[in-house]
């Protein structure tokens, strides 16, 4: 299919232009100062993926030679070049947001950072203390000999870097490192007359280094930070053992390339020369930083206890008037399809599913995929009790969830131990898919209790992000899910699905048929549109079907998270097509499709967003939902997403994005402030009919 590249936006541009929405987030004045705080954070960390995964790509593509254009028409090397002047921009602004907005609102309240050099006698005897009793006994410097190897820094790995006087004429600098490590918090706390004052450790370690070198001159103490090239993926088809490839794949990422060098704006140029040397970055690779290094560590500020005012108000999880507590969760399933919305309606009810099923002696199976779980999931532990009580579980482990492996590969090998049959995915594919059946004997027969959802099984993000779980006992739906597992667990040829669809086979034709037939209709002069949630589109035959339908005069309605590499409101390409982005304190995770469908409304929840990666390289699912109640509660929630005119950002043709504010006359409108009201309403409702029930007493028949 040939591209036309002023059609779309490029990938890379577009995601660091979702970061800058995080980062808006952090600098809007509306959002409490430690909600700030965490933006901030998140925008942080999502940089150090960013550069492990997309840049180093992009690296090793042109270390390489390949300099192929993408959809855009932009070359690798033109991709790099925009990719960094952009980045250089938003560390400016995250740097501004910091030092200049969060932090001095936060020492107004209260929370304030000590810096060594002007701090109190009080503080500095404290730091001392803690230098001499914590940090000096556990840390000890790397003393850089030339005429040894180059020692080994871990990625993401934070350093102080000490140059001083060799008083050697031939080498006028000795060089060590001091590794700042995990095992010492990176906040010193400090004594404090209000709030909580605290310091850096790496200020606290660079205004004492010199008690590491007694008599020895000190010319520079620096921080920096190192990333590495995590783009290493495991070679499946000369790996004979998967785990033990992937934990090849985990061994090479300490030792590849470095991608990244963060360092204190005030190195001096006899330091930078030597690391930029030893590390062998070039100039592009290396980041002046105007303040603390990691901003992504501030994120454990945030869960510093006390300062209520300075965070968002609590919103616990409700929990589901159509489920039952009294009742098994088998019951409350066998009686009608269930949807939860999370982190709105609580995410127990899948735990206690699974805790249930793993203790009833009627269910004879339990099989789940698992991508990415908890430390100490409950999920686990109910399949691994299943087991030993001899039932039939499966475990679909994801070992190439990216930087969950090693977690993954912990959970593999527990749940093998427990009798549990492990699967470590498909070759070649990564398994998204979030599914769960729970097969059980019943007086009517074997019936099968089916679990779809768009997250992943992790009670702990359950309650940061943005899903949705559908539960039922549909015979169709269950023979699907038994086909799924099948064709993965005894590498058989998939089998036709009677309602589901799924990657790669058959996921992106029969989006694109969906798409398309709302295409015919409106050239038929019938009433026809699209609306989407998703977290990102990038596929280009997805694209060119929508630009399809706009040309044909479909309304399409986007809201998409993150990535988004169509170009909405072009004048005869996609003047129909609108897409909204919403970023606001629960991350956006749930993917829900509704097409108008000739009046009949077709439904869908799905685990793919619409990428190439998601529909060739992964096995995902798409669900349809029939059930009336739940079809109009999805449409509802879908329509709540396109009202929001609080923390909405409305993408432009030329790929900028504007927040969008209420026009003529609108109410404001904060689309999971009214998912999250709108379940507290409907518990209070639900509390309310039965307490107004009345039960009479009957007389005994006795």
């Amino acid at each position: 299919m040939a591209l036309d590249p002023n059609h779309y936006i490029n990938r890379e541009l577009s995601w660091l232009e979702f970061n800058q929405r995080v980062l808006d987030q952090a600098q809007y004045a509306k959002v409490p100062v430690l909600e700030r705080l965490k933006f901030l954070a998140i925008t942080a960390s999502n940089m150090d993926e960013f550069f492990m995964v997309r840049v180093g790509g992009l690296q090793l593509q042109q270390a390489q030679g390949i300099d192929t254009a993408d959809p855009s028409g932009m070359s690798v090397s033109e991709q790099l070049t925009a990719v960094y002047a952009r980045v250089a921009q938003i560390i400016r602004d995250q740097y501004d947001c910091f030092l200049n907005a969060v932090e001095p609102n936060l020492t107004q309240e209260g929370l304030e950072r000590v810096v060594a050099s002007t701090a109190s006698a009080r503080s500095r005897e404290s730091m001392r203390r803690f230098f001499e009793e914590e940090v000096y006994p556990v840390i000890s410097p790397m003393d850089l000999d030339p005429d040894a190897p180059f020692p080994l820094l871990s990625n993401l790995g934070f350093y102080l870097c000490v140059r001083m006087a060799s008083g050697d004429a031939d080498q006028p600098h000795r060089f060590a490192f001091i590794p700042l490590g995990k095992s010492l918090s990176r906040f010193v706390t400090l004594p404090s007359d209000r709030g909580y004052s605290y310091a850096l450790l790496e200020d606290v370690i660079s205004h004492f280094v010199e008690l590491y070198y007694p008599g020895k001159r000190i010319e520079e103490c620096i921080a920096f930070r190192v990333t590495r090239n995590a783009d290493v993926s495991v070679r499946e088809d000369s790996a004979s053992d998967l785990i033990v490839g992937m934990e090849e794949v985990l061994v090479s990422r300490r030792s590849a390339d470095f991608v990244r060098l963060e360092i204190a704006a005030g190195v001096s140029e006899e330091t930078l020369s030597f690391l930029s040397e030893k590390l062998r970055v070039d100039d592009r690779d290396v980041f002046r930083i105007p303040g603390p290094l990691d901003l992504s560590a501030l994120m454990s500020l945030t869960d510093i206890e006390g300062f209520p005012a300075l965070r968002d108000p609590v919103w616990p999880a409700q929990r589901s008037p159509q489920i039952d507590p009294a009742k098994p969760m088998i019951q409350n399933i066998a009686e009608q399809d269930l949807l939860l919305c999370h982190p709105y309606e609580s995410f127990e009810p899948l735990v206690r599913l699974v805790e249930e099923a793993a203790t009833d002696p009627d269910v004879l199976a339990i099989k789940q995929t698992l991508y990415r779980t908890s430390r100490k999931s409950p999920i686990v532990a109910a399949l691994k009790r299943a087991a030993e009580l001899g039932k039939y579980v499966t475990a679909v482990v994801e070992l190439k969830a990216r930087f969950d492996e090693a977690r993954n590969m912990e959970w593999a090998r527990e749940l093998e131990r427990s009798g549990v049959q492990v699967i470590y995915g498909v070759r070649g594919l990564k398994t998204h898919a979030k599914i769960c059946i729970v097969v059980r004997r019943e007086s009517a027969g074997i019936v099968r209790y089916v679990h779809f959802g768009t997250g992943n099984y992790n009670e702990a993000t359950a309650r940061m992000y943005s899903d949705v779980s559908f539960l039922t006992c549909d015979e169709s739906l269950g023979k699907d899910a038994s086909a799924f597992f099948n064709a993965i667990t005894g590498y058989s040829q998939p089998q036709a699905y009677e309602k589901l669809e799924s990657a790669p086979l058959g996921l992106r034709k029969k989006l694109i048929a969906m798409i398309d037939g709302e295409t015919r209709r409106s050239l038929q002069g019938q009433r026809a549109f699209v609306d989407a949630k998703l977290n990102a589109l990038v596929d280009p035959e997805l694209i060119e079907a929508l630009y399809r339908a706009s040309r044909a005069g479909v309304k399409v309605r986007l809201n998409i998270r993150g990535i988004c590499c169509l170009r909405p409101g072009v004048p005869g390409l996609s003047e129909n097509i609108t897409v909204v982005s919403i970023v606001d304190r629960f991350l956006e995770h749930a993917r829900v499709l509704h097409f108008h469908h000739g009046g009949e409304d077709a439904v869908f929840i799905s685990s793919a967003d619409w990428m190439p990666r998601s529909l060739d390289r992964r096995i995902e699912l798409l669900t349809p939902i029939e059930d009336g109640q739940i079809k109009r509660k999805l449409v509802e929630i879908l329509g709540t997403y396109f009202q929001d005119n609080q923390n909405a950002w409305g993408l432009r043709p030329e790929g900028r994005y504007e927040r969008l504010e209420p026009v003529d006359g609108q109410g404001r409108v904060r689309a999971q402030k009214v998912l999250y009201q709108g379940a507290v309403e409907k518990v209070k409702l639900a509390d309310l009919a039965a307490r107004t029930k009345f039960e009479p007493h009957l007389p005994s028949q006795g």
